[in-house]
């Protein structure tokens, strides 16, 4: 009878670990996937390229809500997004704006390195950007940062030749 007993409990004790283990590695990559914090995308209804931007997001591992408006003048301006860099989607991680078309691996890059500056951005829509993929063609694009009354800088260069 103990050696029965005793080979319950071992295999109980297995089986706890075992699955102890499982649930700490699912843990551990929930936690990897929810490391980037909470995208809010703030864009018209209609807009067919800022979904698709939204997509290019979320495939680089962004959590993503959006917002739909049909007139994103105030919400621009009052997150201080310049005029002149303008384009069709607003968005705001972890206190930066993000404005338009702008890669994936740049809002990384920004998020790590956590620069001084209100945000960056894709004035337009250049062909090529995330969301406006036009085949082959690829035109040169800078991503700007801004920084409220300060001059943008060059943040990325992108596409082209």
């Amino acid at each position: 009878m103990r050696i029965f007993i005793s080979s319950v409990l071992l295999s109980l004790t297995l089986l706890f670990v075992a699955c102890s283990s499982g649930q700490s590695a699912t843990a551990t990559d929930t936690q990897s996937v929810n490391a980037l914090p909470k995208m809010v995308v703030y864009k018209s209804p209609t807009c067919g390229c800022c979904g698709k931007w939204v997509e290019h997001m979320r495939d680089n591992g962004f959590l993503v809500d959006v917002v739909e408006e049909n007139d994103l003048t105030q919400r621009k301006r009052s997150l201080g997004v310049p005029a002149a860099l303008g384009s069709c989607h607003t968005a705001v991680v972890d206190g930066y704006v993000i404005e338009g078309h702008v890669p994936a691996q740049d809002v990384h890059k920004l998020l790590a390195e956590r620069p001084q500056g209100k945000g960056l951005a894709v004035p337009g829509m250049p062909a090529g950007s995330p969301g406006m993929e036009m085949g082959d063609r690829r035109d040169a694009y800078t991503v700007w940062m801004f920084n409220g009354e300060k001059p943008p800088q060059a943040f990325a260069q992108h596409g082209g030749g």
